[in-house]
């Protein structure tokens, strides 16, 4: 890991750890899910937007307080305080998600530049072909341009995103009134039994899910240490999810007025044929070009984030750990063989099952990282919980009503799927 600039905070600065999670956790998690959502089950569903936008922000303020008042990240201290073994059940379910979430992006990144560039017959083909192509350039770019290139191209990816698509949102904008209850009245439509599924997947997929533990090594690189930089926290992560929260809300709506065929190979073909219907060939354009922004987006934040935490579990088995409470845990090397290994791993592994269909791979991909969910949430009860670990920055009862909360949505829901 680079070490911190140490310049006069600007815009960019401030707010750029909350942009490079709400850029990397829209792709396949908003725009995808969302729109299949959207599409499976209307607007009826715009509650868990928010649900889903706002549970972030709580898990991620959680983990950026434990992180400001110990030094050390959420995986980290898991690791040292309750034990080893907390690794070994990560480290399996780490990579599972990563293939998951990898073979989603790839394939929704070939789908938006299929879209795009349609050189293909088969929308199929083109998105095998341009999602390999998505993530070399992904790679590429993580390995040359290091933090502060990635942080620029995040920043102007995730504005062109939340702009473009909110308008078109706007613009095929269905009634008011359905709109309001889908926000504010929770229901969950049968969709011929698919309801439920998809509610978790949206729910789980807004503003990511295992990425939301890459936030504390974005503040690292931005030098923030000590429980004077949470309410800087707490502001770019509050900017991060709002914009998060309107562009799965747009994404829902412009899902809802389009049934998206088979697979889902065709999705933003689908999308922006029902776009340029209403708003001609410009409106079909600037739909395209921010939901490549999306995706490639999270593409990208993943490709460069992801791989800190594999680095960052596999140092902590391989290194002599010791049992003192001031114990703090150098920072994660990106030039480091187990960082660039799982990088190279997670770019080239999922090649081969592009073949898969888009819609499955963006649902499964969303309930897997759902589970992790309620994981966190426990995590951060139990660490956060205890004053002679974490000082004066412990749970306050309103967050530990959320994270009891969340526990309880999610058991529920499993137990519904599962026996309902």
């Amino acid at each position: 890991m680079s070490e911190p600039t140490k310049t006069q905070p600007g815009l960019l600065k401030i707010v750029g750890p909350g942009l490079l999670v709400a850029a990397t956790g829209v792709g396949s998690g908003d725009l995808a899910t969302a729109s299949f959502a959207g599409s499976q089950l209307g607007t009826a569903i715009l509650w868990a937007v928010l649900v889903g936008a706002f549970l972030k922000f709580v898990l991620n303020e959680g983990v950026a307080r434990w992180q400001l008042a110990t030094g050390q990240t959420v995986i980290e201290g898991a690791l040292l305080r309750l034990g080893r073994g907390v690794g070994w059940l990560f480290l399996p379910y780490l990579l599972l998600w990563s293939f998951l979430v990898s073979l989603a992006l790839m394939s929704g990144s070939g789908v938006a530049l299929h879209a795009i560039v349609p050189v293909f017959e088969d929308p199929s083909h083109g998105k095998i072909v341009f999602g390999i192509l998505a993530s070399g350039v992904g790679l590429a770019l993580v390995l040359i341009g290091g933090y502060r290139l990635f942080e620029k191209i995040m920043s102007v990816c995730i504005g062109l995103m939340t702009v473009t698509v909110a308008v078109c949102a706007v613009l095929v904008w269905p009634d008011t009134g359905e709109i309001l209850r889908g926000l504010l009245v929770p229901s969950i439509p049968d969709a011929g039994g698919a309801g439920v599924g998809w509610t978790v997947a949206l729910i789980g997929g807004v503003g990511g899910t295992v990425t939301v533990l890459c936030y504390g090594y974005w503040i690292r690189e931005e030098g923030r240490d000590g429980a004077e930089e949470l309410s800087l926290c707490r502001l770019d992560l509050g900017v991060g999810y709002v914009m998060t929260a309107v562009f799965g809300i747009a994404m829902v709506i412009i899902g809802s007025t389009v049934e998206i065929k088979g697979g889902g190979a065709s999705l933003l073909i689908d999308l922006s044929d029902r776009l340029e219907m209403t708003l001609g060939l410009t409106g079909r354009w600037v739909f395209l070009v921010g939901a490549l922004g999306a995706m490639f987006s999270s593409l990208l934040g993943v490709w460069q984030a992801v791989p800190y935490l594999f680095a960052d579990v596999w140092g902590l088995f391989v290194a002599k750990v010791g049992d003192t409470e001031d114990l703090r845990v150098n920072p994660v090397d990106m030039q480091s063989l187990p960082y660039k290994a799982f990088l190279l791993a997670m770019t080239v592994v999922p090649m081969p099952f592009l073949w898969m269909s888009f819609r499955e791979v963006a649902k499964l991909y969303a309930v897997v990282g759902a589970l992790f969910i309620p994981i966190l949430a426990v995590a951060l009860l139990i660490l956060n919980g205890r004053r002679a670990w974490v000082g004066g920055l412990t749970n306050k009862p309103a967050t530990i009503v959320v994270l009891l909360g969340a526990l309880a949505f999610f058991g529920w829901m499993g137990w519904t799927k599962a026996f309902g």
